[in-house]
């Protein structure tokens, strides 16, 4: 396994290109399955879970080609795929693809809307949490399908097609909104999601759908509603800026010091943690084109946060903010909402020095004046970044095992801060 060396100590100062959200790639890429005509999607991040996507959808019949590069193109900013399901010759998704990446359950969607049938493994536990299929069957079974669990696999069948229907949802689903819109666009009537996710990626997918010819009214807000069509044609449709790594990098600037300029992103998208990266100490400022970020190293103040759906504060930025919290001038109290098992990169952190205290769904972080470096381990994805952001403000090396996790979600990381200023290198198992 590869492994990221850093010397800490330096601050970050340049331009860093953000990149296409994975989050909104997967639903963009699933929805290829709605239809027979070509998918383009602008924008697409180079990334080990887009790879796995691509052959669970090729196990399907997509075919998929990546497009030469363009003006200004580099290997930071996104690729332009096609994807055709014109010729889908199985339903079936088997349990060794789906197991590598718990979106590719989605799957079951698209299939049992255009093709009456689905197969689909369960996707099992993931590191941070069970984060249950349940609300998905549900919403489907609301359409009209029927379902039933078999050797670890769900088998979704529909004899007449799938029929608009109120979808109430009990807690707010990303996943189950995603699922709902795609099984929807191609149902007969009218589906009102109610309690949908208003995430920025939900938005996205509407707009993807919305240009391949569905009828959808309200995405972004609490409820959805979605005027069936009886069949999809193909659309050009870029995925937008991934405001997970936007904040990343932000919170990065705001715990070594420098001055970071953040491309290719909206600061709309992530309003709510760059509040909270003002009220550290943080200068934040919107830009054309991106989001400007500065501290020009004075003490960083603690902030209590709680992790709540979008246009809360995101889970996935929840352990990042804890790195910096480690060196506010005082006690933050972070508060997580959305998953069980999310402060796995606590133990982590304390190894570079941290004072984190845990209650439950609570951890209690009391500033240190310095962390130090030490080897740490990735446990998930937006974990190992936290150990990036800690390392990078240390004093002395750290070294990172298990970094594939990283190459899940971000692209060309290491690249991106060694422009800056960083001292980072990647290892080569």
């Amino acid at each position: 396994m590869d492994r990221i060396h850093i010397t800490g100590g330096a601050p970050l100062n340049g331009t860093i290109p953000i990149s296409g959200a994975k989050n909104a790639a997967l639903p963009l890429m699933i929805a290829s399955l709605l239809t027979g005509e070509t998918l383009e999607l602008i924008n697409v991040p180079r990334l080990a879970d887009i790879a796995a996507l691509t052959r669970i959808l090729g196990n399907h019949g997509v075919d998929h080609m990546v497009v030469g590069k363009r003006p200004g193109q580099t290997t930071e900013t996104g690729q332009t795929v096609r994807l055709t399901a014109s010729n889908v010759i199985d339903t079936t998704a088997p349990y060794d693809l789906v197991s590598t990446m718990r979106a590719s359950f989605w799957v079951i969607a698209p299939l049992l809307a255009r093709f009456g049938e689905a197969k689909v493994s369960l996707p099992g536990g993931c590191a941070i949490g069970t984060r249950p299929v349940d609300l998905l069957i549900m919403a489907l079974e609301k359409l009209g399908a029927e379902i039933e669990i078999d050797g670890g696999y769900v088998v979704a069948k529909t004899k007449n097609g799938l029929r608009g229907a109120a979808i109430d949802f009990p807690k707010v689903t990303v996943g189950g909104t995603h699922v709902a819109l795609m099984a929807a666009a191609l149902a007969y009537g009218t589906t009102v999601i109610d309690n949908a996710a208003r995430e920025p990626e939900v938005v996205d997918l509407a707009d993807c759908l919305t240009k391949m010819g569905a009828r959808i009214e309200g995405a972004g807000s609490s409820r959805i509603v979605v005027e069936g069509v009886a069949r999809l044609s193909g659309a050009r449709h870029e995925v937008l800026p991934d405001r997970i790594e936007t904040g990343t990098y932000a919170m990065a600037v705001a715990m070594t010091g420098g001055d970071l300029s953040l491309v290719n992103t909206r600061a709309d998208l992530l309003a709510s943690a760059l509040d909270t990266l003002s009220a550290t100490g943080a200068e934040v400022s919107e830009i054309p084109g991106g989001i400007r970020v500065r501290r020009n190293g004075g003490g960083i103040n603690p902030v209590d946060i709680t992790t709540d759906p979008f246009p809360g504060f995101p889970t996935d930025l929840q352990a990042q903010f804890m790195a910096l919290m480690t060196l506010a001038k005082g006690q933050s109290r972070i508060r997580e909402t959305i998953f069980e098992n999310r402060f796995m990169h606590v133990q982590e952190l304390a190894r570079l020095g941290a004072k984190i205290r845990l209650d439950g769904d609570l951890a209690v972080v009391e500033g240190v004046e310095r962390l130090k470096g030490a080897p740490v381990m990735a446990t998930d994805l937006r974990a190992s970044v936290s150990l990036v952001i800690g390392a990078l403000a240390a004093e002395g090396e750290t070294q990172i095992n298990r970094v594939y996790h990283l190459d899940r979600g971000f692209e060309a990381l290491e690249a991106k801060l060694a422009r800056c200023g960083a001292q980072i290198e990647r290892v080569r198992a």
